[in-house]
């Protein structure tokens, strides 16, 4: 359980690290002529999966997806939401003892957020925009 608590912190840092070093105009930026989404909107996806697997994780059950962040317009909503999602699953799951299927609740979460990280490098190197030294290190691109 330690070893999943520490590499959903270093998901959540990397994926901070890397918003916060985005402009509002980036959140804005899609995959050029390529069927895609926004980078906010891959934002917004990422929160919706920490609050709602939080939730399915306090319930022991899947209640559903749902998302707090609502404005993708300015850069303190969206850090808002990334610090505040991050922090609330990192304090309640440090608070109890886990079952098998909450366990796997997080896991499927940390999956999430990693797959999240690949699609963001596709959005960056897209678009031409620099990655934070964080992302060099883990990923090294």
């Amino acid at each position: 359980m330690e070893k999943l608590m520490e590499r959903l912190n270093t998901a959540f840092d990397l994926t901070d690290d890397l918003v916060k070093n985005l402009s509002v105009q980036d959140l804005k930026l899609t995959l050029g002529d390529l069927p895609s989404n926004t980078i906010g909107e891959q934002i917004w996806c990422i929160v919706g999966a920490r609050e709602s697997y939080l939730q399915a994780v306090i319930h022991n059950e899947w209640v559903g997806f749902s998302c707090s962040l609502n404005d993708l317009t300015t850069h303190s909503s969206v850090m808002y939401s990334l610090k505040s999602s991050s922090k609330a699953c990192i304090e309640q799951v440090d608070s109890k003892d886990l079952n098998d299927t909450q366990i796997d609740y997080l896991f499927t979460l940390l999956e999430h957020e990693i797959q999240h990280h690949g699609q963001l490098i596709r959005y960056i190197y897209g678009n031409k925009l620099s990655f934070p030294k964080s992302w060099n290190n883990r990923y090294a691109v």
